[in-house]
């Protein structure tokens, strides 16, 4: 586990850019409520939230657990996501096979300080658009996922979230701060394959006020991503 501090970057406004795009682009920000750094990139992360273009969604990691505080949103699964992550990134922002807090991944190809605007800023230019064009709607008790076609394959992952909470912190590196989150993830599961064809299948509601789906390649890009209005 690595953490990285960086000296607050000038301020560069994080705009929508014009796309030809399917969906929006996703930013994940891999953080803990017990970590000194990360309350920057979560505030970072509340202004890509209000984005019409983007989905920001905020990953609790549970390494941080054992450090002083138990963030009560931290998730096995994001830990495992991040993980996954650091295996497959290439030019990553502290060298393949790290894992750090604040980490943002922008359509899971790319990586960056999560406090660093310009470094987020450059990598939300560069990113692909979504190649997959992807619906998700309300099913009755269910939701209903849709995919296009499109080149390649890859799997899809449901995921459920809360838009916003403020945590007094009790103790660690953040204690006797209120922290505040944007996107929350609550829940993380895989829905099964895709193949490049256009599908439609049936998903469980997810834990979590909001809930989004997203389609990632074996190498973690993401080839398409939807959210349900």
């Amino acid at each position: 586990m690595l953490r990285r501090r960086l000296l607050a970057a000038p301020a560069l406004l994080l705009a929508p850019r014009a796309r030809a795009a399917t969906g929006p682009v996703v930013v994940e920000l891999f953080t803990s409520q017990g970590c000194s750094s990360c309350p920057p990139a979560d505030a970072l992360l509340t202004e890509l939230a209000a984005r019409p273009d983007v989905l920001a969604l905020s990953f609790h990691v549970t390494y941080w657990d054992r450090l002083g505080w138990r963030d009560p949103f931290s998730l096995p699964a994001a830990t495992e996501r991040q993980r996954r992550y650091a295996a497959t990134l290439r030019g990553a922002a502290l060298g393949e096979g790290q894992v750090y807090t604040p980490q943002a991944v922008v359509q899971g190809a790319r990586d960056a300080v999560g406090s660093d605007r310009r470094a987020l800023s450059a990598a939300l230019a560069a990113a692909a658009p979504a190649a997959v064009p992807m619906a998700l709607a309300e099913d009755g008790a269910q939701l209903a996922v849709a995919a296009g076609e499109g080149a390649g394959s890859g799997l899809f992952w449901l995921v459920g979230f809360d838009r916003m909470h403020s945590t007094a912190v009790g103790s660690g590196e953040n204690g006797g701060r209120r922290l505040s989150h944007s996107n929350v993830v609550r829940s993380l599961a895989s829905l099964g394959a895709w193949q490049g064809r256009p599908a439609r299948l049936a998903a469980p509601r997810p834990v979590g006020e909001r809930a989004a789906v997203l389609l990632q390649a074996a190498d973690g890009r993401v080839l398409g991503a939807a959210v349900l209005a």
